[in-house]
C-alpha cells in the first residue's frame, strides 16, 4: 500500500492547475521528492529544505543552503530507510491543510518531523505542548525549538489547498455517538470508549500538539469520527470546534 501511495501522489499533483499552486503546496511536492533519499538524517534536511517556499512567502530567513540543495535536487541511490515513519510524517504535514494561515502550516509541517526526529534520536519537546512558530531555519542536528506554554488545540478551520477534496468529504464512519467514558494520561492524550462499545485512542503524533481538555461528563458529549488521509481517522466532539487523530483499539 506505501508503494500505491507514492505512485498516486504525483497523480494528484497533476491535476491541479499552476494557476492554483501555492507556495505549501509547492513545499509538500519537494517533501514527496524526498522520499528517494536513502539516508534518513539526509532525509529530514532534504524534508526542512523543501519548506523554502512557504519561508520565502512569508517573509522569513531562508532554511540552510545545504537543506535548499537537497530539496532542489534529492539524491538518489540506495533503499530509503525507515519508510514507515517518513510516511507518518508526510501524512502529519498533508494533514496541515486544515490551517488556513502559513504561518501556522509551517509550524505544523515542522511538527509533522518529530516522529523522524525521535526515530534518529535528536530532541523532541516534552509534556502536552504545542511547538513555537519556527523563525528560523532548522537543520536535523540541532535541536528542536523551545516550547511554549499550552494552549489548547487549535480550531479546525475548513480545508483548503492541494489536498482539499481529496480526502475530505468522507462519510463519519460514527456520527453522534454517546461517549460511554474517557480517561487521559498526563499527557492529555484520551481513550474513549463509545456507548455501542468501541474504544479509540487519540495517535501518537497528535497528541503531543493537540491535548483535550474535557470537562463534561462522557454521556453529555457526542462523538463523530471521520476518515481522514492516508488511512487515519479524526474524532470530533459536538459543540467543539477542534478535531484529533485518532485509531481504534477495539
Amino acid at each position: 500500500m506505501r508503494r500505491f501511495f507514492w505512485l498516486f501522489v504525483p497523480v494528484l499533483l497533476g491535476l491541479v492547475a499552476p494557476a492554483e499552486a501555492r507556495p505549501r503546496d509547492d513545499a509538500l511536492t519537494g517533501a514527496i521528492r524526498c522520499g528517494v533519499v536513502a539516508d534518513s538524517r539526509q532525509w529530514l534536511d532534504c524534508y526542512y529544505g523543501a519548506a523554502q517556499p512557504v519561508r520565502a512567502a512569508l517573509g522569513l530567513g531562508p532554511a540552510l543552503a545545504g537543506q535548499i540543495s537537497l530539496a532542489a535536487s534529492p539524491p538518489a541511490g540506495g533503499a530509503p530507510r525507515d519508510e514507515a515513519i517518513r510516511d507518518q510524517v508526510v501524512a502529519h504535514a498533508a494533514g496541515c491543510t486544515r490551517e488556513t494561515a502559513d504561518r501556522q502550516w509551517l509550524d505544523c509541517y515542522y511538527a509533522a518531523a518529530m516522529p523522524m526526529r525521535v526515530q534518529l534520536g535528536l530532541s523532541a519537546p516534552q509534556g502536552a505542548v504545542r511547538p513555537v512558530p519556527a523563525p528560523a531555519p532548522l537543520l536535523a542536528s540541532m535541536p528542536a525549538p523551545k516550547p511554549a506554554a499550552p494552549s489548547g488545540p487549535p480550531p479546525m478551520p475548513r480545508e483548503r489547498g492541494l489536498f482539499a477534496g481529496v480526502f475530505s468529504n468522507l462519510k463519519p464512519i460514527v456520527h453522534s455517538v454517546p461517549m460511554q467514558s474517557y480517561e487521559m494520561n498526563d499527557r492529555g492524550a484520551f481513550t474513549v470508549t463509545l456507548a455501542d462499545g468501541q474504544v479509540w485512542a487519540q495517535s501518537a503524533e497528535d497528541e503531543v500538539y493537540h491535548p483535550a481538555r474535557w470537562r463534561k461528563p462522557a454521556s453529555e458529549m457526542l462523538v463523530t469520527i471521520a476518515p481522514d488521509a492516508m488511512h487515519t481517522y479524526k474524532l470530533t466532539v459536538d459543540g467543539e470546534a477542534y478535531f484529533y487523530k485518532v485509531h481504534r483499539i477495539r
